[in-house]
């Protein structure tokens, strides 16, 4: 039998909820590269994925960007505790 879980596709609100706390998430952290990386690969991800049809598919994304978001949390506060004294060059405005 195959997990009912699985097979639940997200509905547009649900997605765009993922992605905004996804960037929200990058937002927190404090060095610059870590940020904009984190930013970028939100973007590109979604991106990668605004094709998919097939309700796994969807839903396995869905799942994954879910689990991508607790990890950026969790990675988001540890680098909040070993943040630099100095700011990134990049953060430094004129």
């Amino acid at each position: 039998m195959a997990s009912t879980t699985a097979s639940i596709v997200p509905t547009r609100s649900e997605v765009l909820w993922l992605f905004r706390s996804l960037l929200r998430t990058a937002r927190q952290f404090t060095d610059y590269n870590i940020r904009e990386y984190t930013k970028c690969r939100t973007v590109d991800g979604f991106r990668q994925n605004r094709t998919l049809t097939d309700r796994d598919a969807l839903a396995s994304a869905f799942s994954y960007g879910k689990a991508q978001l607790e990890i950026a949390k969790r990675q988001a506060i540890v680098y909040s505790l070993y943040a630099p004294k100095v700011k990134s060059i990049m953060d430094i405005k004129p």
